[in-house]
């Protein structure tokens, strides 16, 4: 298959990370949000006892798998991230209140992130890939969480962990274990990898 035969290439993902990435490796893609109730599911998911990877693992796929049933040969990329500390799954904070007590829970101990990557074309999964990084937080004091939330403003609201390890939340961490795009929200060197052996990057 030659590279201007290939199918097109969907990201049913709303995060600019998760685009960017992308982008900046050289892949031609569109992006088109999917309509899928992840918190929901993950709630439902939760009460029956699931792992952080089996949730992180399924919404990457159900985001997937339910856009490519409107894009009919298109390979579409669905990919979820789980951050999980002592047994506890976290999700996005919607308000300054709920980002603080998320980073008073994280200060000076060590979190997973669980970041999950599916790639599915007219209902079938193809391929799907789970990976995790740990991180250590050091110990935040209130007065740093409240200057910290003020000068990152909403975007603090769209990552699970209220940080971005590209940017301003490095000045949370002492470690970081783990695959940079991972951390970042994608596995992207193994869906490049995938990518290669389906036509859809160059050799």
């Amino acid at each position: 298959m030659s590279m201007k035969d290939a199918p097109p290439l969907i990201l049913a993902s709303g995060s600019k990370t998760r685009a960017n990435m992308l982008k900046n490796a050289g892949v031609c893609f569109d992006v088109v949000r999917p309509t899928v109730d992840e918190e929901a599911l993950k709630a439902d998911m939760l009460v029956g006892g699931a792992s952080a990877r089996v949730v992180a693992d399924a919404l990457a796929e159900t985001k997937a798998r339910t856009l490519s049933f409107s894009y009919p040969d298109a390979f579409v990329i669905g990919a979820d991230q789980v951050l999980e500390k002592d047994g506890r799954i976290f999700s996005k904070a919607d308000t300054k209140a709920e980002a603080s007590e998320t980073l008073k829970a994280l200060s000076g101990g060590q979190h997973q992130l669980l970041s999950a990557v599916a790639v599915c074309q007219n209902g079938q999964t193809l391929w799907r890939h789970v990976e995790s990084a740990k991180i250590t937080v050091r110990p935040l004091e209130e007065s740093f969480i409240a200057h910290y939330l003020d000068t990152l403003g909403d975007d603090a609201f769209w990552s699970v962990g209220c940080y971005q390890l590209e940017g301003l939340g490095a000045q949370l961490f002492t470690k970081v274990d783990g695959d940079y795009f991972t951390v970042l929200g994608l596995p992207l060197l193994p869906l490049l990898d995938f990518s290669r052996r389906h036509g859809l990057l160059p050799l």
